[in-house]
């Protein structure tokens, strides 16, 4: 009997444990607290860096709101997976990902002179990247359970759904009774 991992595919021995499982669900548990976490480093950073007055306004309105909106919105894309709420563990591509965007994020509240720009824009980047990950690996999962999104574009193609969902019969319906004496 070969059993598989969580949500990754690979195939192990019986009875083995995949050692690595333990990272996977400590992304899972993270990604809540990262939402705080990580856009208040973005304000310790810049008290510590002493970065000056136009980069607290940056701080402020700019990248506080949006490491919080995306942290939140791609973790709930995260959890919204089939596999990811069964087995409470991301998958080896959100911890990939989510480690890249982590990475670069407390990287930028370094504020470094030289890498800042570079730093900003890789952080930018992976965020991105990420989301359009999440929704590919949103969508390969509700496409294999057979509950995918279907989109009518016209009238004919509405009909022609509703023609493919009769039955088909010859007109002839057999129907079978139990004796009274069997009920």
């Amino acid at each position: 009997m070969r059993l598989l991992t969580a949500n990754t595919g690979s195939p192990l021995r019986d009875g083995a444990y995949d050692q690595s499982m333990w990272l996977r669900r400590a992304f899972y548990r993270w990604m809540f607290p990262a939402a705080v976490v990580l856009p208040l480093w973005l304000l310790i950073g810049w008290g510590v860096t002493g970065a000056g007055g136009w980069a607290f306004l940056w701080v402020l309105f700019i990248a506080i709101p949006s490491v919080f909106i995306g942290q939140i919105v791609l973790t709930l894309l995260q959890r919204a997976r089939p596999s990811a709420r069964e087995t409470r563990t991301a998958s080896w591509w959100d911890v990939g990902g989510f480690g890249v965007w982590h990475v670069l994020t407390i990287a930028v509240g370094c504020f470094p002179q030289a890498w800042f720009p570079l730093l900003l824009t890789g952080a930018i980047a992976v965020a991105l990247a990420l989301f359009w990950l999440m929704l590919w690996q949103l969508w390969s999962e509700a496409r294999a359970s057979g509950a995918g999104i279907r989109i009518r574009t016209s009238v004919a193609d509405a009909a022609a759904a509703v023609r493919r969902r009769e039955p088909d019969h010859d007109g002839v319906y057999v129907i079978q009774e139990k004796p009274a004496s069997e009920v």
